[in-house]
């Protein structure tokens, strides 16, 4: 974010962590009759206690209480903590999903920020499946349902930033004739394809 700062440029970070409580406080709380996975538990977690608060400060200049950061950042470019960042954020939550779950589609909703991720994480996050059977978003678009190709098409030919299309669809000769089909640049994504097979080589599944 600093460095963005510096130079003007937009380079991206992607940081995994998992939430884990310390030994010492892990004691306590089961002392309390909590377990991994309550919301009291989880809020001691390094992620929720530690991370996010700090990535937040960093950008907003205030402490969690609200209070401006004291001090300055030094070296190349000196300016207050508390100017913060022109940075966004987002935060999510990684589950584990189960292929009949993602097959149909009942776990989309957990799959929605990854979808958003691997299209470069800009502009809109599609969070729902769309009641009119397709959705185009900045950097990328999902058609759910392929009897609603024709508006998706003509709408994908509209967003000069797109860069993905989504396709959910078992068919593989009907994904590949929409695929050849999408504006030149557009990347044709099978869904749920990819996650699926993911899933197989993961399991040491070959069947």
């Amino acid at each position: 974010m600093r460095l963005n700062k510096q130079d003007g440029a937009r380079r991206q970070c992607i940081s995994v962590t998992n939430n884990e409580v310390g030994a010492d406080e892990q004691k306590a709380l089961r002392e309390q009759g909590l377990r991994p996975g309550d919301p009291k538990w989880e809020q001691w977690g390094i992620c929720d206690y530690i991370t996010k608060p700090r990535v937040q400060a960093a950008i907003t200049g205030k402490t969690p209480d609200g209070q401006p950061i004291k001090g300055d950042y030094k070296f190349t470019d000196e300016f207050p903590m508390s100017d913060g960042l022109a940075e966004n954020a987002e935060f999510f939550t990684l589950t584990y999903e189960t292929p009949l779950a993602v097959s149909y589609q009942t776990a989309f909703a957990r799959i929605a920020p990854l979808l958003w991720l691997r299209a470069g994480s800009v502009g809109r996050c599609i969070e729902k499946l769309p009641d009119t059977g397709w959705d185009m978003a900045d950097a990328y678009g999902l058609l759910v349902e392929l009897d609603k190709a024709t508006d998706f098409l003509k709408a994908t030919r509209k967003v000069s930033t797109l860069r993905i299309a989504y396709i959910v669809t078992d068919d593989e000769r009907r994904f590949q004739a929409l695929a050849r089909r999408l504006p030149v640049g557009v990347e044709a994504i099978r869904l749920y394809e990819s996650y699926l097979t993911n899933f197989a080589f993961a399991n040491g599944d070959d069947t």
